[in-house]
């Protein structure tokens, strides 16, 4: 079948001038021609970054224009003044960003620790040990974690006495164990799973070889779990490192804290958003790269049934 264009359509389609959506290209740029309508296109990231970079630039303009009136300090003296106590903490004291960084570490590794073992024992043969470790594990997975740094802090004690000789108990430290225990609980789910994926003609094979229980499971499923939990466990980092933020309100002297001090000090209330904004960068910077490379793993170790 045959569709008949009238002679008003074949005009309109002689016509050279109809506006035509080109993508943007600066070595076409010579083959334009009037109507032509350009079409820009900007991948997620540089969009991201882009906005990011906008709403920095609006947020220390506006706060320029508020402190015009005061020619003895601006918000980039401010930041400069203020940089190294919100980074590395007061002289001689541990705090600061670099603390954050530091409770994030301390806690990934102790949450790791503990949630590998706990999630082998969600998978044990003994049914008091099965349901003790899912039960340990739900409990602390689904608890709000400020709820936990609370109830820590206060439960833990302060000072311990060891041959007759006392040691303080810094609430960084009690902090960091709190931190650690959600940490423990998704984790073990991670483990879980992670077990749980493998065929289980894994198991029968290595049977048939005579591996007792605890050699398949160190020997043979283990080993192929580290790819399939690498990606999970990287951004469960991440999440850990924007949580850190929550023991300042418990008085540690972590980055945010400190920044707070520093407004305290400036009692400058116009300062409050570019200095926030400072301090929300350097996680930004931090844990961005981490979030992309887990990506990247994502897609390196996708297991294809």
């Amino acid at each position: 079948m045959k569709m008949q264009l009238s002679n008003s359509s074949k005009k309109i389609l002689d016509k050279t001038d109809l506006p035509v959506m080109k993508p943007f290209s600066l070595a076409r740029a010579s083959t334009w021609q009037a109507g032509d309508v350009v079409a820009f296109s900007l991948s997620p990231r540089v969009a991201w970054a882009l906005a990011f970079i906008l709403v920095a630039w609006i947020s220390v303009d506006v706060a320029l224009a508020q402190v015009q009136g005061d020619p003895n300090q601006t918000v980039l003296e401010t930041l400069i003044k203020w940089t190294p106590l919100m980074f590395f903490g007061a002289p001689g004291e541990f705090g600061g960003f670099v603390l954050n960084i530091a409770v994030s570490f301390i806690a990934m590794a102790l949450g790791t620790f503990l949630g590998l073992w706990l999630g082998i024992g969600q998978i044990a043969l003994s049914k008091f040990v099965r349901r003790s470790s899912w039960l340990v594990t739900q409990i602390f997975r689904n608890s709000p974690w400020l709820v936990l740094l609370f109830y820590f802090m206060l439960l833990l004690p302060f000072f311990v006495e060891i041959g007759g000789t006392r040691y303080d108990i810094p609430g960084w430290a009690k902090a960091t164990f709190a931190l650690s225990l959600p940490i423990m609980a998704n984790m073990s789910e991670i483990v879980r799973g992670a077990i749980a994926s493998i065929p289980t003609g894994q198991w029968e094979s290595a049977e048939s070889l005579a591996f007792t229980r605890i050699q398949t499971l160190w020997q043979i499923i283990l080993p192929q779990c580290i790819k399939r939990m690498i990606p999970p466990w990287m951004n469960w980092y991440c999440i850990l490192t924007m949580s850190t933020p929550l023991i300042s309100i418990l008085g540690v002297n972590d980055g945010m804290t400190l920044t707070q001090d520093a407004l305290a000090a400036e009692s400058r209330s116009e300062f409050l958003i570019p200095m926030y904004l400072w301090l929300m960068s350097w996680f930004f910077i931090y844990s961005y790269p981490i979030a992309q490379w887990t990506r990247r793993l994502e897609r390196r170790f996708a297991v294809k049934n």
